[in-house]
């Protein structure tokens, strides 16, 4: 009887670890995020741009914006918000599925962040996790550990000198 006791005692406890193993996903996307979106998150789905109340969807790298009744993805804002300064506005994360859904949540509840013009951007981060950041100056820099080398696509090396001798025929430059 106790060693039944004791294996349903096991049994439970490892379908309770499965399960709360199976809770515990992490998603991390620090590297489509764009260059101008806030520094400190380690995941993003959507960005609310409340001085023109419109959205960033950075999984489809596209801007959600209204026009008329209807919310519309587009690759670039348009023209009407020509004099809109992505990198130095206000950008708050809102890690929902089609925020844009909720708008009149956001426009309320974010109203204090219009005209706010003091968020640290990726691109101005000396944080090494936003390397990977395509936008980030130091993109192109990134350690392969395995061979100890530098790779980039450009022709200067990580100390931006121009020294085509130290390139090898893969595309990497040594230390």
């Amino acid at each position: 009887m106790k060693k039944i006791m004791f294996s349903i005692i096991v049994l439970l406890s490892l379908s309770a670890a499965q399960e709360s193993n199976a809770q515990i996903s992490l998603s991390i996307n620090i590297g489509s995020q764009p260059a101008w979106g806030p520094t400190g998150y380690n995941h993003v789905d959507f960005y609310y741009l409340p001085d023109i109340n419109a959205y960033y969807d950075v999984t489809r790298a596209q801007y959600v914006y209204q026009n008329g009744a209807q919310w519309v993805y587009v690759s670039s804002l348009p023209s009407r918000y020509r004099n809109y300064d992505i990198y130095n506005s206000y950008k708050v994360v809102v890690n929902e599925p089609r925020p844009f859904l909720h708008n009149n949540i956001h426009i309320s509840q974010y109203a204090r962040y219009k005209g706010n013009h003091n968020q640290q951007i990726i691109r101005d981060s000396r944080d090494q996790r936003y390397y990977q950041s395509a936008g980030h100056p130091k993109y192109q820099v990134t350690k392969d550990r395995n061979r100890g080398y530098v790779k980039g696509n450009d022709r200067n090396d990580h100390y931006g000198r121009n020294d085509n001798s130290r390139n090898d025929n893969k595309g990497y430059r040594r230390n």
